[in-house]
């Protein structure tokens, strides 16, 4: 779906907000009368040349008020050597598993798990790349996690 530059330009604004990918594609839903699916979005982002602002800040100054189960399609998440990860209650499009991720560099980025159990991250940015270090503790973290639930 094409966008005006007026409706580009509110796209913008949101992503300088700080809003997250799914808060954009309701918003273009509700506000503009757009319909686009989730990796639509996430493709208009990366035209656009935005980059999705982690909302760290906002998690550490709620961490000790959880939020209501159904505000909260995320599994609490687990941190192994500055590596936190999450599984998310509401799968990805194709996803068997999905979820988040936050390296120890502090950059979050979204994983799945296909119906093939291949697993897959995906980078905020087509040229960030987590160290190999973090990719293994993720990996066992993620594994942690999944068992945990029972997975």
């Amino acid at each position: 779906m094409n966008l005006t530059k007026e409706q580009e330009e509110q796209v913008r604004t949101w992503v300088a907000s700080g809003d997250s990918l799914s808060d954009i594609q309701k918003k273009l839903i509700e506000l503009l009368e757009a319909t686009m699916t989730y990796m639509e979005v996430r493709f208009l982002v990366d035209d656009l040349n935005l980059e999705i602002k982690s909302n760290k800040p906002q998690e550490e100054a709620n961490a000790d008020t959880p939020a209501p189960e159904a505000e909260t399609p995320e599994a609490p998440a687990g941190s192994l050597g500055g590596v936190s990860v999450s599984v998310s209650k509401i799968q990805r499009p194709g996803a068997v598993l999905s979820g988040s991720v936050t390296f120890s560099d502090g950059v979050s980025a979204d994983w799945q798990i296909d119906s093939m159990g291949q697993l897959g991250v995906v980078p905020p940015s087509p040229d960030y790349k987590p160290s190999q270090e973090d990719l293994q503790t993720f990996q066992q973290e993620l594994q942690k996690q999944l068992q945990a639930q029972g997975m």
